[in-house]
């Protein structure tokens, strides 16, 4: 049996890929994640732990807060999600959680995109396609502002495109 990838792992708790999509823009802290959250001071120093563990995070800055260090930590650019093979079933679980907390909390009256689709294409229009959806992808996460920044509004966005069997695999 194969080991599934200590960074996958860590990527498998829908909770841990919300923290790196809050920290993406901006260092926050354990004490502004589980505010934000809702969760204990503890359980979310704990799950930036294990993402620090795996090299998903870095610290970003130490400051003192009353009398104590508080550590700001920044997700680490380039994180490896676009081309995981071993393991995406794991991380294809957590994004369908996360995805549906997310509909849960969507904006009334809002608009939006949503795709379903198994599709036969040219390869080199999938290669041009996939090349675009994943410079989109950089373009969003490089414009995100920090959480709750005034005047911006907070997106849901998730995806995963890939180039299936031909045929399904045998059970």
């Amino acid at each position: 049996m194969t080991e599934t990838d200590p960074v996958l792992r860590a990527l498998a708790h829908p909770l841990r890929l919300r923290i790196l999509t809050l920290i993406w823009p901006a260092p926050m802290s354990a004490a502004e994640l589980a505010r934000e959250l809702g969760v204990s001071h503890a359980l979310a120093s704990q799950h930036l732990r294990r993402l620090d563990a795996v090299g998903l995070v870095e610290l970003a800055e130490e400051r003192v807060v009353r009398g104590g260090r508080e550590r700001r930590y920044l997700a680490v650019r380039g994180t490896p999600l676009s081309d995981q093979h071993q393991g995406s079933q794991l991380l294809a679980e957590t994004m369908a959680n996360t995805l549906r907390e997310r509909v849960a909390r969507r904006a009334p009256d809002s608009t939006g995109v949503t795709v379903d689709a198994e599709l036969w294409l040219d390869p080199e229009l999938w290669e041009s396609a996939r090349t675009r959806l994943a410079a989109l992808a950089v373009e969003l996460h490089e414009a995100a502002r920090p959480v709750r920044t005034p005047g911006t509004t907070p997106v849901s966005l998730s995806l995963m495109a890939f180039p299936l069997q031909d045929t399904p695999p045998s059970s």
